[in-house]
């Protein structure tokens, strides 16, 4: 379905919730005081119904929430995939307003969260998450627009099924690269660790361009 379904095949309690979430800040507050999912019983990859249902959601859980209850408002289906040395890559939701570029993010670390409409391309977007995503694996390298209408009548708004196919189809986007000093990398390295020395059980935000951030 390359177009936003109407409102009525949504349940109430979703239309409630849509009708509330009417803009981009108000989509990152709900999805950053949801439950993180963990996903404790294996691999998870659930649709904006299943999350809504389950009250808990990863990133790219959060990034097709937030592109279903967009969508509703005119916004197209758009998801960043950010790539990482270590494969664990991070998605995000991302829009754009006056011709810059914004973002909503879930993650267990607060400074991959969403970020306002500041950014003049999807490299600057990007870069802004380069610090942050550094930890003991972490470090980007390239990243890659996705388009859901491009997945054609695959449900990924209400399928109560493991929606795997929207993985795979993250994995096989062509991804522009994004080159970054080791000398930097190292540095922010070496910060990351010292702070985890000290507190283990907490998320650094102690990055720079926290103005920039949608919490």
């Amino acid at each position: 379905m390359k177009a936003a379904p109407a409102r009525q095949s949504f349940t109430r309690k979703e239309q409630q919730l849509i009708e509330s979430l009417n803009t981009p800040a108000r989509v990152q507050r709900f999805f950053s005081s949801m439950p993180y999912n963990w996903e404790k019983n294996g691999g998870t990859m659930r649709s904006f119904r299943e999350v809504v249902k389950r009250n808990e959601a990863h990133c790219l859980e959060a990034a097709v929430g937030a592109a279903v209850i967009l969508e509703q408002h005119g916004y197209p289906p758009l998801l960043l995939d950010i790539e990482s040395v270590d494969l664990l890559d991070h998605v995000i939701f991302v829009f754009q307003q006056d011709g810059l570029w914004g973002s909503i993010g879930r993650s267990r670390d607060i400074g991959l969260h969403g970020r306002k409409p500041l950014f003049r391309s999807l490299r600057d977007l990007t870069w802004s998450y380069f610090d942050p995503y550094v930890d003991f694996s972490g470090r980007i390298k390239g990243y890659g627009l996705a388009n859901l209408y491009d997945l054609g009548n695959y449900d990924w708004r209400f399928s109560a099924k493991n929606m795997s196919k929207i993985e795979d189809y993250l994995r096989e986007l062509p991804h522009h690269r994004l080159r970054s000093s080791n000398t930097r990398y190292e540095k922010l390295l070496a910060r990351y660790k010292k702070y985890k020395l000290r507190y283990p059980d907490r998320s650094p935000s102690y990055y720079e361009n926290r103005k920039q951030w949608m919490i």
